[in-house]
């Protein structure tokens, strides 16, 4: 039997592709640009578990979904500075996170406040940009939850299910060290 998600409508990275306003504020504040899946060094995940890029940020950081299926795969975020984190269970989960807190790197505490402080900054120089997400969420159709609760998600992917999802440097056998602490 098929399992059927309430985020039916998102069937591919593709279909994302079809909406300008999701894809332009994902690229921006997002920081998140599809088919940029190539990492910038030899990457493996300690499991053994298959690893597929898919997207990428500015600053040479890939977004993989890990193991075997499609977009419903857990997210796992890599810097290019050696620092990885599991940041999503499934493409909607990711869209949400950057869609409500782009600025999520920057968050160390994971408080409401320390989120408002980074989104008051964002504000400052793009004062639009709750209309932009509000736009970007309705074209994906969907909901979404406020900063608390999508910055205590991403904690709790990335201190409990991430544990299971160590990123190795394949030539060294090291382990990336994690970006989101418990």
């Amino acid at each position: 039997m098929q399992r059927l998600t309430p985020y039916r409508h998102i069937r591919s990275l593709r279909a994302l592709l079809e909406h300008d306003e999701a894809v332009d504020f994902l690229a921006w504040p997002g920081d998140f640009e599809l088919g940029r899946g190539d990492h910038v060094e030899e990457v493996h995940l300690a499991s053994g578990a298959a690893l597929e890029g898919f997207a990428g940020d500015g600053a040479g950081g890939t977004y993989f979904f890990c193991g075997e299926g499609g977009e419903e795969r857990p997210v796992l975020y890599a810097d290019s500075e050696g620092g990885a984190a599991l940041v999503a269970i499934g493409l909607p989960e990711l869209l949400r996170l950057l869609l409500v807190a782009p600025w999520w790197r920057d968050c160390r505490a994971f408080t409401g406040e320390e989120s408002r402080e980074l989104a008051a900054d964002y504000l400052e120089d793009m004062p639009d940009l709750v209309v932009r997400r509000d736009r970007a969420a309705e074209a994906l159709g969907l909901d979404l939850p406020a900063e608390a609760e999508v910055l205590a998600r991403l904690h709790e992917v990335a201190t409990r299910t991430g544990r299971d999802f160590v990123l190795v440097f394949t030539p060294e056998n090291t382990p990336y060290t994690p970006l989101v602490k418990s």
